[in-house]
């Protein structure tokens, strides 16, 4: 049986593809319980400090799978139970990754639609190859990406947002960049060794302040400007006691390289 998720450890990075190319990835029950299963997994791995999340093939990921959705119409509440059932947990996999510890960095190539551009939005940064198309297209086959636009709507600004979901077009890497709906659009050819410097230069970093950091950057953004700094400053304060801040500090000041605890 084919694995749905591969993972592969590069020291301190792990990297997640979905594989699945012959339905481009497509966010099948099956592959959203295997993609949940390997983020519950990373959250407890210490020794990975930060995630690639990539698709198989020439796909990143085509958002859900339609045929299972219209055979769950077959059922007598016409699939209503399945909807409201595969959304919920679709949300669930989202959230996970910006609840995960370690940051996640989206590799993406060929096309990330509607829950696959929401996978995208969802992660903490995204690379993508030239040429790479995104969009919410439900909206071309009678169904509005009401659920992939609560990540859209969060990385990219209101009007962009929803011009992408009531006309279901798409938007090519360079628009993705300057819109912030990724971070880097690179040469197809480059676009993994692109992610993975980023993923190693980060990497690099003192773990344990990158965490801390990364939860108090989503802890913060739904917070009063007031409110939002007081958690900051209490979060800054936490991060200063450490041992290991000390020591970066005090290597700075000396022009040495940190002796931070393994």
């Amino acid at each position: 049986m084919t694995e749905l998720i591969l993972r592969e450890d590069l020291g301190p990075v792990a990297r997640l593809t979905l594989n699945s190319p012959g339905n481009l990835n497509a966010l099948s029950d099956a592959m959203l319980a295997a993609l949940r299963e390997a983020l519950a997994r990373l959250a407890d791995d210490a020794a990975v400090r930060v995630v690639i999340l990539r698709g198989a093939g020439k796909a990143f990921c085509a958002g859900h799978d339609l045929k299972e959705m219209q055979a769950a119409r077959q059922a007598p509440d016409c699939g209503a139970a399945y909807f409201l059932d595969l959304f919920t947990r679709c949300g669930a996999v989202m959230q996970a990754i910006p609840a995960l510890p370690q940051p996640v960095i989206a590799e993406v190539q060929g096309i990330a639609t509607a829950a696959g551009c929401q996978l995208v939005a969802s992660c903490d940064m995204a690379v993508a190859a030239e040429g790479t198309r995104f969009g919410v297209n439900g909206v071309n086959i009678g169904l509005f990406c009401s659920t992939p636009m609560v990540a859209l709507s969060r990385n990219v600004p209101a009007k962009i947002a929803f011009e992408m979901l009531s006309t279901g077009a798409f938007i090519d890497a360079a628009r993705a960049q300057e819109v912030g709906l990724i971070n880097r659009s690179v040469a197809a050819d480059r676009l993994s060794e692109t992610t993975l410097e980023l993923a190693q230069t980060i990497a690099a970093k003192l773990s344990a302040a990158v965490k801390i950091g990364k939860r108090a950057f989503y802890d913060q953004l739904p917070l009063p400007l007031a409110d939002a700094y007081d958690h900051t400053a209490r979060v800054m304060q936490e991060n200063m006691l450490w041992r290991d801040t000390e020591e970066g500090i005090q290597a700075f000041l000396e022009k040495r390289a940190p002796d931070w605890a393994p």
